[in-house]
């Protein structure tokens, strides 16, 4: 995929895959759709570092009753744009999981591998609920699209930034998800 022009400080991306307001509409979405569920439980929503913190922030402010936050951090994919095949947690939870509602809070689920061994991981310490929840899944790649219960948005098999999600560190306060050239940018 060649890039369109889109330029955010200073690099070229390529095309608007997700604008920002329909993540805006989205999030309102999931929030009702979760508010719906788990309204009587006080869930605790695991967001998944780093990625996840933009989407998290902003489903949060969209729940109207108690809840708690924690956050994990797991790496498959290093600085690399293809998932390594080994998992690694690199901050675990602070939170007993024994008899909680949990809700995984995702950026994106591509292969599935990471959001996989994360939920074995989770089960595992035995809550009374688990659930998924992702911003994105990507059509085509994931075994697991099927176990997740809220969704924002399918996308094609590309690589995306912006919105959490990032390359090197980079573009994840772009307001928007933008695909993004691996070539091109090299």
């Amino acid at each position: 995929m060649s890039s369109s022009g889109n330029r955010e400080f200073g690099y070229e991306l390529g095309e608007v895959v997700i604008p920002e307001d329909a993540i805006e509409k989205k999030v309102a979405e999931l929030g009702a759709d979760i508010a719906v569920d788990y309204r009587d439980r006080t869930p605790l929503l695991v967001g998944v570092l780093k990625g996840a913190m933009i989407f998290m922030s902003d489903l949060i402010r969209e729940l109207d009753f108690p809840l708690e936050v924690d956050m994990m951090a797991i790496s498959s994919y290093g600085s690399s744009t293809s998932n390594s095949g080994v998992v690694r947690i690199l901050k675990d939870l602070d939170t007993d999981l024994t008899g909680r509602h949990v809700l995984i809070v995702e950026d994106i689920v591509d292969s599935g591998l990471t959001l996989s061994y994360l939920t074995r991981n989770l089960l595992s310490r035995n809550p009374a609920s688990l659930e998924i929840c992702s911003l994105i899944v990507k059509d085509g790649h994931s075994r697991q699209s099927s176990e997740i219960r809220y969704v924002g948005f399918h996308i094609p098999p590309v690589f995306v930034v912006g919105y959490g999600l990032d390359i090197g560190e980079r573009f994840r306060n772009l307001r928007q998800i933008y695909s993004y050239d691996v070539e091109d940018s090299q």
